[in-house]
């Protein structure tokens, strides 16, 4: 390694995907969508905030639901309508002309929502577990109500929804697409048993609760081809009520099937999403060595720990967050060990400008 040329700042390849660094944008959800006209983004701002942070070898869109079944809070943007489709595209061509390219992060919040949110629906689960979190809605925090759980016809239109959004993804100008299979929404609702109580071909053994989010996983390879396909997990986060057991066995079951597949990354946060990294009960060096992919690395990690993270070995990429909230220019930050700016939590999910597209460049 150079000093002034570690690894982190050089190209890779991400499956079929040329990046120009190393540095990733994780997804953030920031609810500046237009909610009126249909969750649809693409507005001034919504471009402005994304080419600022074109820096990014790769970029990660917020979380972009599926159905309109899929939404789980205010102003999240669809992956699911034309006009959709249509307010992605100004945001990928200046996303594409400044250098950088981005997946689309394509989720179904399953239970973590309100009637509220989805036009008066129910909200749906892999099994009739109440999740013990708050939706936030206009009208405030509303307790999410014991969802309905799925179907097999059901499950298989939600696997459909999921490869339209991909093919849709693809329409608007993405480079291809992460699957959200973090942080307690659908696909992690399967894969857990504490959420997953079924007793068909979907829930009891651990193949039988991967069979989901493995569906779902073909059903976008088979759309846009395994070279721009990826997935977010989360073995041991406890988030959004999630819980489960043996999440060794578990997600170590789900990555060799992946791995098989030949997907372009797994994004792997690394501990309690945003929280201590110290908690026992996943091997991500295992992950590292078991998957042949492209790894992704994210959660606290600083300069220091990201460079020695590429440098090593020991991943492929690593993402950052909330550091993208407020510094627009983050590589160039990162390159030169310069100060980053801290982000105003108060104005992380509000509608406007302040703290989207206002954070000081150096």
């Amino acid at each position: 390694m150079s000093a002034d040329h570690p690894k982190l700042f050089q190209p890779a390849r991400i499956g079929d995907i040329d990046v120009a660094n190393r540095v990733v944008m994780a997804p953030l959800t920031r609810s500046r969508a237009d909610e009126a006209a249909g969750d649809i983004p693409g507005s001034e701002m919504n471009v402005t905030y994304y080419r600022q942070r074109s820096n990014a070898g790769l970029i990660i869109s917020e979380g972009t639901q599926v159905s309109p079944q899929g939404k789980g809070y205010m102003a999240t943007p669809g992956i699911y309508s034309d006009a959709q489709v249509e307010g992605w595209k100004p945001i990928t061509r200046a996303v594409h002309e400044a250098g950088s390219k981005i997946v689309a992060q394509i989720w179904h919040v399953g239970r973590i929502t309100h009637p509220d949110l989805i036009g008066g629906a129910e909200p749906v689960a892999p099994s009739p577990v109440q999740p013990q979190v708050a939706a936030y809605t206009r009208n405030g925090k509303e307790t999410p109500p014991v969802p309905h759980a799925l179907s097999e016809a059901e499950i298989q239109e939600v696997v459909a929804q999921y490869r339209r959004g991909a093919a849709n993804a693809i329409r608007a100008g993405f480079d291809g697409v992460e699957i959200h299979g973090a942080n307690g929404y659908l696909v992690d609702q399967f894969l857990r048993d504490g959420s997953n109580l079924r007793t068909d071909r979907y829930g009891g053994s651990i193949e039988n609760r991967c069979r989901f989010a493995l569906e779902v996983v073909d059903a976008c390879v088979a759309e846009i081809g395994a070279g721009r396909v990826g997935i977010r997990l989360s073995p041991v986060t406890t988030v959004n009520d999630a819980s489960g057991s043996d999440p060794q066995a578990v997600f170590g079951h789900l990555i060799e099937a992946l791995n098989q597949r030949g997907i372009a990354f797994i994004h792997v946060i690394e501990g309690v999403t945003g929280g201590t990294r110290d908690v026992p009960g996943f091997d991500y060096a295992w992950a590292r060595q078991a998957f042949k992919g492209s790894y992704i690395a994210n959660n606290g990690y600083t300069r220091d720990m990201a460079i020695d993270a590429v440098e090593s070995g020991r991943a492929d990429a690593v993402a950052f967050g909330r550091a993208y909230i407020a510094n627009p220019d983050l590589v160039q930050r990162l390159k030169l060990n310069a100060p980053l700016n801290t982000p105003n939590t108060k104005t992380f999910y509000v509608p406007g400008p302040a703290g989207y597209i206002d954070y000081p460049a150096l």
